[in-house]
């Protein structure tokens, strides 16, 4: 499966301050995170953000950019048991899904969008969890079930398609 920005929407599950204080990796993650963010705004790919209890933890990290149109707070951990996330994903989209932690809501969440037929792709370096063996479990498992597992870097060049796309110089920046 080749990522194509028109037919892709961009899940950003549970970046919450109190969360990614504790996520191993946090720093390169949210750096990751920002610019797969930065790129779907320029490239018009939707994003949806989930907020698990924003009491507790804290609303989406602020340099995200998430508006309050795109966030659903949550209390599953599978984000499809909320039915206002599942009701605003678009339906023939493959699904680029980001977030924490990696063995919790985002593997609960894409085992749920798998088990729908959806295509999903989980960008391992923007995916995170306390414990590095449960982040690689998570991965695993994922793709065992038919995630593809990609990296930020893949998910933007894919986007891309080209050099010769007006937002190339932009969107390449973001990495160096």
């Amino acid at each position: 499966m080749v990522l194509k920005a028109e037919s892709s929407e961009l899940l950003v599950i549970d970046v919450q301050p109190r969360l990614m204080a504790v996520i191993d990796g946090a720093e390169a993650m949210t750096l990751n995170l920002r610019r797969l963010t930065e790129a779907a705004r320029r490239l018009d790919v939707q994003v949806a953000y989930t907020e698990q209890n924003s009491r507790a933890l804290g609303a989406t990290l602020p340099d995200l950019g998430a508006r309050a149109e795109e966030v659903t707070e949550k209390m599953t951990f599978d984000a499809l048991g909320t039915p206002a996330f599942a009701e605003q994903l678009a339906t023939e989209a493959t699904l680029v899904v980001t977030g924490a932690e990696a063995h919790i809501c985002v593997t609960q969440t894409v085992l749920g969008l798998l088990d729908r037929g959806r295509k999903v792709a989980v960008v391992a370096d923007a995916v995170g969890s306390r414990v590095p063996a449960n982040h690689a479990a998570g991965l695993a498992r994922m793709e065992k079930h038919g995630a593809e597992i990609v990296t930020t870097e893949m998910v933007l060049f894919e986007w891309l398609g080209t050099a010769a796309h007006p937002e190339f110089k932009a969107i390449s920046a973001l990495i160096k």
